[in-house]
Order: C-alpha cells, then structure tokens, then sequence
C-alpha cells in the first residue's frame, strides 16, 4: 500500500531541533562495542568459531567479560553482529512509518534490506569477513536469523497501522515473517540481491490482493 500524503504541519509549529552529535560517554560505549566485535571477528577468522572462548575475547579487546556480556547479552554468538536489536527493530518500524509519499511498504522494506548483510553491494573488507564466518558458521547463521525475526511483531504492527489493519491482523504478521526470511534464503545464493528482488515483486504481487479482499468470519 502506498503512503498517503504527509499532512502539513501548523502553522507556526516550530521543527523539530536536529538530533546533536554523540556524547563522550556515547562515543565511549560505541568504541568498547567496536573494540569486541573487530577482537571476535578476528579470532573467529583465524581459528574457527567453535574454537575461541569469550574470555579470549575480551582480553584481545582489553575489556572485561562482565563488559562483554553488558554489551552484548546473548554472549558470544552475537559478538560479530553490529548494532542491537533495539536499533535493527527501530530500523525495521522506521522503513514503514517514514517511507516517501507514494513509497510503497514493500519498496521501503527492499530498501533497508539492500543495505545491509548479503544485500550490500560494496562491501567493506571488515563487513566481508563478518559475512563470511555467518555463511560459513552454523550458530551465526541461526543467530542472524533469530535476531532479524525478532522483529517480526514490531514489524507487523507497523504494515498492519499503515495499511489500515488491525493491529493483529494475520496478513500483515505473515508479510513482516517473509520479509524478515529473505536474508537468511538469499545468504548463499549466487546474487542474494536477485534473490531480494525476485521475493519483494513476489509479495508485492500478492499484498495487494489482502488488503481488498473480504476477510473470512
């Protein structure tokens, strides 16, 4: 469904300030994070990921593993994944609420899914190792799933209030699971950037249909 015009704002309503630059404490929390997963992926690349323990870890990263474990609390088998999931589910709800007038949620979500994971076409050599030990490591490769299907309620949520659904309408949780499926489908494909085309067209030929056709009794 596409987005309907955004309305005006008030007059004289005053916009929003843009959000400042990080502060010294965020900068810090960012750089200790960092600091963990380049230590992980490290580790994991040079001798396998069944092989290296968190404490390994957070000794090459000159931390501790009580900090290893605040930053990231599913332990190490979330050390090489970016971000949190608070952040990837935010990413997910902001591609559906804040797409372009006349986007449609399809189109936003192919979007956000081209530029990250298997999707991006240029990756940096640091992303390009990451991608490397998820396709070639099992527990990364579940976990990678899990954390993207995480956001399958928010996500949900957020078709269903801008396609005018019911919150817990069926179609759209069904929608917000195949989309948040196609990484993990595309992950060892030749051209996981086909494979997102070929899926989003997929769905986008049949969304349509839910949102006119008389739900059953």
């Amino acid at each position: 469904m596409s987005r309907p015009a955004r309305e005006q704002a008030p007059a004289g309503a005053r916009p929003e300030a843009p959000a400042g630059p990080p502060g010294l404490r965020e900068r810090k929390k960012a750089q200790t994070r960092r600091a963990i997963t380049e230590a992980a992926v490290a580790l994991f690349t040079e001798r396998g990921y069944d092989d290296v323990g968190v404490r390994e870890i957070a000794d090459a990263a000159d931390t501790s593993i009580a900090t290893l474990f605040k930053y990231f609390p599913d332990g190490k088998v979330s050390l090489v994944f970016p971000g949190d999931r608070a952040a990837r589910i935010a990413s997910l709800t902001g591609a559906v609420h804040d797409r372009a007038p006349g986007q449609t949620v399809l189109d936003a979500l192919r979007g956000l899914l081209s530029q990250r994971g298997p999707f991006k076409e240029d990756p940096t050599p640091a992303e390009q190792r990451v991608l490397d030990l998820v396709s070639a490591t099992p527990d990364l490769r579940d976990y990678a799933l899990r954390s993207w299907t995480h956001g399958q309620e928010p996500l949900a949520a957020a078709i269903a209030a801008e396609s005018g659904l019911p919150a817990d309408d069926l179609t759209a949780r069904l929608l917000a699971r195949y989309v948040l499926q196609i990484p993990d489908l595309a992950r060892n494909t030749s051209d996981p950037g086909r494979t997102l085309d070929i899926v989003i067209d997929l769905l986008s030929r049949g969304w349509p249909a839910c949102l006119h056709e008389p739900k059953p009794d």
